[in-house]
């Protein structure tokens, strides 16, 4: 079996740098070409830790990196994508893999890829960071995003599908004037580029009632928290007639339009409905309660490492899963 000594001899460096280096030690000062010679005798002699030889077995841990793409401070802000890491590193706890967690607010080493079995992806990622996932990650899976084509292993819900669901059953209800509150991409100029707004304008279209001014979206770095909710219903609230519904793209967003609606005194859903995405944990408890299209978190995150035990295990067909997601219904409606 492969030690560190070996390595070592291999590349023609000392021990010390072997352990730095497959450690991702980013104090490190060593060329590119070395360090990648050092990742790829390790791999090619299937070096393992101690911990890992010493755990045995097919069981035997393997390491994870997972890739987020909210800096830190705004995953913790939103319950929806903590669930989808939970339920990645449960997953993988279960199985007796380790997991290491990498933000892409910057560019990070790429050893902490390379020194990882696989890369899961979390959330969506700009052209370039994707294609730099491929080149140092060894095995890649996106969850809660199937990127364009059919080149990536994924697992997410279908918001264009969740959507029209949930605007065809206000439609049922007899709401017609719907606003929609939420967000375009940094580098977006459509202003309806999200799925979920271009679903929107789309279903509204087709049924006569698109009114550009019932669509509020704005770039925006807080994408996914209250502040952005407040700034989008304050628009969509001064449109004469005003909407008799609104939908949000998540929950967090949808907290800021109650916020809003409360401090105007227009009463929820006596003056306007409010209706949004994810089903966090505090949505039932606003007042009133809120109706959310639950999107299965948790369960994207477990699909996505079984998704990558397969890759490991050997497959080589792209599979890209979509799991339903279903209409919560409360008093927000």
């Amino acid at each position: 079996m492969a030690t560190l000594k070996t390595i070592a001899k291999a590349v023609g460096v000392s021990s010390t740098t072997v352990s730095r280096v497959l450690n991702s030690d980013q104090t490190l000062s060593i060329s590119e070409q070395k360090r990648r010679a050092i990742i790829e005798a390790a791999a090619a002699m299937n070096y393992a830790p101690p911990r890992v030889r010493n755990s045995g077995g097919r069981n035997a841990l393997k390491r994870i990196a997972l890739v987020h793409f909210l800096r830190p401070e705004h995953e913790l802000i939103d319950p929806y994508y903590v669930s989808v890491r939970l339920g990645i590193e449960s997953r993988c706890q279960t199985l007796k893999m380790e997991t290491v967690r990498v933000y892409a607010d910057t560019m990070p080493e790429p050893a902490l890829l390379e020194n990882a079995a696989g890369v899961i992806a979390i959330g969506s990622f700009e052209p370039d960071y994707v294609d730099w996932l491929q080149r140092y990650g060894r095995q890649l899976v996106f969850a809660d995003s199937i990127p364009p084509g059919e080149e990536f292993d994924a697992v997410a819900s279908d918001l264009a599908v969740a959507m029209r669901k949930l605007l065809t059953a206000l439609g049922t209800k007899g709401y017609r004037r719907i606003g929609f509150a939420g967000w375009i991409g940094q580098s977006e100029t459509d202003p309806y580029g999200e799925v979920r707004c271009r679903t929107y304008a789309s279903w509204m279209a087709e049924h006569g009632g698109f009114d550009p001014a019932l669509c509020a979206t704005e770039q925006s770095p807080d994408h996914n928290s209250e502040a952005l909710g407040y700034r989008m219903a304050e628009r969509l609230m001064a449109q004469s007639p005003r909407p008799d519904a609104i939908i949000t793209c998540n929950d967090n967003v949808a907290i800021g339009v109650y916020r809003y609606l409360q401090e105007k005194s227009i009463a929820i859903p006596g003056d306007v409905a409010v209706a949004s995405f994810n089903d966090i944990p505090t949505a039932p408890f606003l007042n009133p309660p809120l109706t959310t299209v639950r999107l299965p978190a948790e369960q994207i995150g477990e699909v996505a490492v079984d998704l990558l035990l397969e890759r490991l295990a050997g497959r080589t067909l792209v599979k890209q899963i979509t799991l339903a997601s279903q209409i919560v219904w409360r008093g927000s409606v």
